[in-house]
């Protein structure tokens, strides 16, 4: 490089960045050019870039009569408070002054925005602005002031009940305006929720409130109609009067768009229609069935998928709602997996003996289709039907032997060999049954291509009907030389059981099956890892030793009762809960919130702030100075250390000594009593021995 470029190098200075660009920009004299310099701040802090570093140059915009150009200016002080605690309060004068400011979008703005920053030195300037904003004369700053004292509280709740900010909203619940009303019930919701104190009553819910809801509910936004309706849905009625009261203002809104607004209708409706007589709560039943197929209607998956999983809590408690709308949840070729199998279990639900031969030629399409999980789902959704309606057995029996036929192939057969086995189970000693599934088991099964489950199903038919079975004996021996030591414990435990029934049938005396059995228990007692096969083992053998034919007839050869149902089932308890919490992801889920929501956020807060301080000192390696000299930490821990090793206490190294004896430990080599008495090892020598071990 020659000299002239080197000196127009050097006079050129450094590069500028865009940092520097975006600072200049914002120190502008020209206004044009800070605001543009403002909005691509905003930009890059929408990107994810770190732009902190030019918070006191923004902070100077924030005073400006340009509305565009403050919203942009505030929206980066609440993105950026935290990192800079101290400057936020230089903001404090424009935030006073734009709550009095005549433009109401401008006073709403500055109270959220202060409300927004999460600041505890900002808690001290809040009491004469929100107090001016909760009662201001514009409904939109009114209800931007009662989200406020929410966040007030959850930063602050001491100060927001001593400056009775808490009280100002309970009066805002009677507001004469339905955005205000909304707003001030949903804040004192979420003020209840960080609530800890019992003594503080947060919402009082009477039925003067009521009234005056169900008056704005009409009036009110979306959101603020789930809140409304959450209210209504959390008051106890008196009598039936006042109940039918809400489910007929209520019931207008089972017609709007939002599926929130439908789904959070019915949930109130259920729970006041209890009180009703019986004629009135079927009436009010049957208006549940247009809005519930509205909800599966949607356009996006994801909400049809919502739609899907309320509707089959309903249909639990409530079966008949949608008995007659089967066609509806017939599955679309759009569909995604998800959907499909979920519409499959409440069809199953919704069958009776009107609509089951419609079902069972849906789920025959359904089986031909090309996805595993639907076809696994389809078939077992027709031995589903079988055990719920018992006319439909032969029909669903023909329809499992054509599929099997038609179409055949692994994942087919080993499925339909789990549902005859669940029908044979629910309709135990039926010789018409027996006769026309096993056939087709023996014929179909094959141990290469067999899941778990379907080997499971055929060792437990050969046990529970052995004398169905032809060439028994070739069938155990194959099992037992080549596939017994590959079988995990649920198949060892099937086998066990099924060997011994054999062994117990009067009808068959073979040595093979008492050589079997023997084996069997010898592999398991001696070689299995499972401690409840085993015990379960020698609890058959010994019963077997007693030689008592009856006690064994009684315990292992008694028959057991069919199974009821195998569809799955909520229990009483947290059926009403999940009905009670329609909407909310308790039904996604499929169990109650209390199960799996987490501690307040109070709570977490202060866990947080524990383990940050319990880190800071973990972290801490700073030199502590001492009067008297300078002696770190490092030194003051390895000199306690070393205490432990030193030999001034001949009592505790004795004590020892003693405990490794009894333990049987061999003992570490040790001096002479005399050497330990006449040298004391020294502090440093103790030290370096203990760095060694690292």
């Amino acid at each position: 490089m020659s000299l002239e470029k080197k000196i127009r190098n050097f006079l050129q200075g450094p590069r500028k960045g865009e940092a520097y660009e975006l600072k200049s920009g914002l120190v502008s004299q020209y206004k044009h050019e800070r605001k543009d310099a403002i909005q691509r701040v905003i930009q890059a802090m929408t990107l994810g870039k770190d732009v902190s570093s030019l918070f006191p140059d923004v902070l100077k915009n924030i005073a400006t009569y340009d509305l565009e150009q403050k919203k942009l200016v505030y929206l980066y002080l609440m993105n950026y408070a935290k990192t800079h605690p101290e400057l936020c309060i230089l903001a404090v004068n424009t935030f006073v002054q734009d709550t009095e400011d005549p433009n109401p979008l401008i006073r709403a703005l500055a109270i959220r925005t202060m409300g927004c920053i999460r600041v505890n030195k900002m808690v001290d300037y809040m009491e004469i602005p929100l107090q001016r904003t909760l009662k201001d004369e514009n409904p939109y700053v009114r209800k931007t002031a009662a989200i406020c004292v929410a966040k007030l509280f959850d930063l602050n709740p001491q100060v927001c009940i001593e400056f009775g900010f808490l009280d100002d909203l309970k009066n805002l619940v009677n507001d004469g305006n339905p955005m205000v009303i909304s707003n001030a019930l949903n804040s004192l919701y979420e003020i209840n929720d960080l609530n800890k104190s019992k003594d503080l009553d947060i919402l009082i819910i009477n039925y003067d409130l009521i009234k005056n809801l169900l008056l704005v509910l009409n009036e009110c936004t979306e959101w603020g109609r789930i809140t409304v309706l959450k209210c209504l849905n959390d008051y106890n009625c008196n009598s039936a009067e006042e109940a039918n009261l809400i489910i007929q203002r209520v019931i207008p809104q089972l017609q709007h768009i939002n599926p929130a607004i439908v789904l959070s209708s019915i949930k109130t409706i259920l729970k006041h229609n209890q009180l009703l007589q019986k004629a009135s709560q079927d009436a009010n039943l049957k208006k549940l069935s247009s809005p519930l197929i509205s909800l599966i209607s949607n356009p996006i998956p994801e909400a049809q998928y919502v739609g899907l999983k309320n509707i089959r809590i309903i249909l639990e408690k409530y079966p008949d709602i949608l008995s007659k709308e089967l066609r509806v949840f017939f599955i679309k070729y759009s569909d995604p997996l998800y959907l499909k199998l979920e519409k499959l279990d409440i069809m199953i639900r919704l069958s009776n003996e009107n609509n089951f031969n419609l079902l069972l030629n849906e789920l025959k399409e359904y089986s031909m289709e090309f996805e595993p999980s639907l076809i696994k789902k389809s078939i077992k959704s027709i031995g589903l039907i079988a055990i719920k309606l018992p006319t439909s057995i032969i029909k669903c029996i023909n329809l499992i032997i054509e599929l099997i036929d038609n179409r055949g192939g692994e994942l087919i057969i080993n499925e339909s060999i789990n549902c005859l086995t669940t029908i044979l189970r629910k309709y135990p000693g039926k010789n018409d049954l027996i006769t026309l599934i096993l056939p087709i088991i023996s014929n179909n099964f094959k141990i290469d291509e067999a899941t778990h489950e379907s080997i499971m199903s055929y060792i437990w038919l050969m046990g529970e009907y052995p004398n169905y079975f032809t060439g028994l004996t070739k069938i155990l021996s194959s099992l037992w030389e080549n596939n017994f030591n590959e079988f995990n414990n649920e198949i060892k435990l099937i086998w066990l059981n099924s060997i011994i029934k054999i062994n117990l049938n009067k009808n068959l005396n073979n040595e093979i099956y008492s050589n079997l059995l023997q084996k069997t228990l010898n592999e398991i007692t001696e070689n299995c890892d499972d401690i409840d096969l085993r015990d379960k083992a020698y609890i058959y053998w010994r019963l077997l030793s007693v030689n008592d034919e009856q006690l064994t007839d009684k315990i292992i050869l008694h028959k057991l009762p069919p199974i009821d149902s195998v569809i799955k089932n909520f229990s009483p308890q947290i059926l009403n809960e999940l009905i009670n919490e329609l909407g909310t992801l308790s039904t996604i889920y499929g169990k109650p919130s209390s199960t799996f929501i987490e501690a307040p956020s109070n709570e977490i807060k202060q866990v947080t702030e524990e383990k940050e301080i319990k880190d800071e000192n973990l972290l801490d390696f700073d030199d502590e100075e001492e009067e008297g000299g300078t002696t770190t930490k490092n030194e003051n821990i390895l000199d306690e250390l070393s205490d432990l090793f030193t030999n001034n206490s001949k009592s505790e190294t004795d004590d020892i000594l003693n405990l490794f004896n009894e333990m049987n430990i061999t003992q570490p080599s040790q001096p002479s009593q005399t050497s330990s008495q006449s040298s004391q090892p020294s502090n440093s020598k103790n030290i370096d021995d203990l760095l060694d071990l690292f």
